[in-house]
């Protein structure tokens, strides 16, 4: 057992609909040890990639790409889910659909800060039907972007997400992956990794 899985473990409560809330450590309240743990975890897994810029989602995958941006030392870019009166009108746009949320949020990234040169790692918190992932792989096409990888810090293994990023060939690093849980009995068990 890892430390997040350990951690998940201590401090999850699992809701019905499938939800799993740490909230009190990963997306809402962020504990910096346990953050700053994923970040690094993920970069060793990636340590041969030459990632030129990490990509993520706002808003719970920001924490996890600013700690791995500065461990790699490249810039981190984040896709936003509104427009703001100083964002310009060259963006690169793709929709993705919260499992979370249960809505369909359009995604941009503003043009400049993605280019045809960068070698992207896409960084997220949570990983369960991949559709923000999905959106932000689509994002950096557009952008003529290489996506070297894709770290996660929870993957719901029990979703198709995972499985379907895998069998599209991309490089996957989930730091725990859910095999299943249940809300009735408070348990959780993970997908062994090698």
């Amino acid at each position: 057992m890892n430390f997040l899985e350990a951690k998940i473990l201590s401090d999850a409560v699992v809701k019905p609909g499938n939800i799993l809330k740490i909230d009190n450590f990963l997306n809402h309240q962020i504990d910096i040890g346990i953050i700053r743990q994923i970040a690094q975890e993920l970069c060793q897994r990636f340590s041969d990639a030459p990632v030129s810029k990490v990509l993520t989602i706002e808003s719970s995958g920001i924490a996890i790409a600013v700690m791995v941006g500065n461990l790699l030392n490249v810039p981190v870019v984040f896709a936003k889910k509104s427009e703001t009166a100083n964002s310009t009108d060259e963006k690169y746009l793709s929709q993705a659909y919260s499992f979370t949320h249960k809505k369909m949020n359009n995604v941009y990234v503003s043009r400049p800060y993605l280019l045809y040169s960068d070698r992207v790692l896409i960084i997220d918190d949570f990983l369960a039907d991949g559709q923000a992932v999905h959106a932000l792989i689509d994002i950096a096409s557009q952008a003529g972007a290489e996506v070297l990888g894709v770290g996660i810090a929870v993957e719901k293994g029990q979703q198709q997400g995972g499985r379907m990023l895998r069998e599209a060939g991309y490089r996957l690093e989930s730091v725990a992956i859910i095999e299943n849980m249940d809300c009735q009995s408070q348990t959780i068990r993970f997908r062994e990794q090698l």
